[in-house]
């Protein structure tokens, strides 16, 4: 597998990334991380491209949890992993990140203006959407998925700090744990996800290739199956009595009417649940080029505007309906959310919305001595 540097892609960043030095590169996410090759490794387009859709599919069944067990479990063990997964991703493509100027200007126009265009333009769409006028519009309070984009902003910047210390990972860890104990960090910024998700990017910033080539070998792919059915298994029995808060990582165990020390227990828990999924995840995703490899560079796309109808669906009531909560109507809306995120991510929507997501901005940056050095 050859490590190209996707960092330049939005996977880097959340979900996407184009053949031009994507304003944002990382992991759904990747900006400002590096260099930018055309040639693009198939296994990761297609990892970010699958996981979009959990993300999607994750969000159509939260209605369903309360009438459906089985789309509780289902809800709970696409959790566990789906966002971990972008997140490592994101780490991978960060690691050639120096804060130098010109990763720091793809850093701004790909995580930084896209997080202020789609804070400003959910809130305006509550306010309307929801009959809620009074909705503030505040850059330090993230809305539903704009706080990804906030935290890659500030995980991107802290890259050269986990590429200097020792032992990063269980630094980050232990930074994880302490936060879920501490109730009075506050919104801002969705500070609590930014460090409870820390080590999830930092796992990525310490791979390599050969660890994906490790979990893909063909006998980890067959023991994923039963891990797996396992997980669905255990997901299928705590869901009655489980409080999926947990899986958000947006509050501390107090805050989630738990003991304090519940907090750092499920941080190592989730972790280390969560990992055992993704390793899971990355050894089904196809190695070869797909009919939906091409959909991996849009992931940022899909992963922002699906969020309107998310979140519509609920504003409008479309699940009120009885025939949604029937098995039926949950493989309908299945679908649903399927195909619109696939719409969501091809290269017509990116090319409508690139000034959103991917501006260029040149008017706002000095030209950096290396491109000066090239123009004469």
């Amino acid at each position: 597998m050859r490590s190209v540097n996707q960092a330049s892609d939005p996977s880097a960043r959340t979900p996407s990334h184009h053949p031009r030095p994507p304003a944002g590169e990382a992991a759904v996410p990747a900006p400002g991380a590096g260099p930018v090759d055309k040639r693009r490794d198939a296994f990761f387009d297609n990892a970010k491209y699958l996981a979009i859709v959990f993300v999607a599919m994750g969000h159509a069944w939260e209605p369903l949890r309360g009438d459906s067990r089985a789309a509780a479990a289902l809800y709970i063990a696409v959790y566990t992993f789906h966002m971990p997964a972008f997140i490592v991703i994101s780490g991978y493509f960060s690691r050639s990140f120096d804060a130098s100027p010109g990763r720091i200007r793809r850093l701004v126009t790909g995580i930084a203006v896209p997080y202020v265009i789609f804070e400003v333009a959910y809130s305006l769409f509550k306010r309307w959407a929801d009959d809620d006028p009074g909705h503030p519009i505040s850059l330090l309070d993230p809305w539903y998925l704009t706080w990804f984009l906030g935290a890659l902003f500030i995980w991107r910047l802290s890259t050269p700090l986990w590429k200097a210390v020792r032992r990063p990972l269980p630094l980050a860890l232990a930074i994880a744990a302490l936060a879920s104990v501490s109730p009075d960090i506050g919104d801002d910024l969705d500070l609590q996800r930014v460090l409870q998700f820390l080590p999830f990017f930092v796992l990525g910033l310490c791979l390599k290739p050969e660890h994906f080539q490790l979990v893909r070998r063909r006998e980890v792919r067959l023991l994923s199956v039963p891990v797996f059915a396992g997980a669905l298994a255990v997901a299928y029995w705590v869901a009655p009595q489980m409080n999926a808060a947990w899986f958000y990582r947006r509050d501390s165990a107090q805050e989630l009417a738990a003991p304090g020390w519940t907090g750092a227990v499920m941080t190592l828990a989730l972790f280390g649940c969560s990992v055992v999924l993704v390793a899971c995840f990355f050894a089904w995703v196809p190695r070869r080029t797909m009919w939906f490899t091409a959909l991996g560079a849009g992931t940022l796309y899909g992963y922002l505007l699906h969020g309107f109808l998310a979140k519509g669906s609920r504003f409008w009531n479309w699940y009120d309906h009885d025939w949604i909560h029937q098995p039926l109507g949950e493989i309908a809306v299945t679908l649903v959310a399927v195909t619109v995120i696939t719409v969501l991510c091809t290269p017509p929507v990116q090319r409508v919305f690139r000034f959103a997501m991917e501006p260029r901005m040149k008017w706002a940056f000095k030209r950096d001595a290396t491109d000066l050095a090239r123009s004469r």
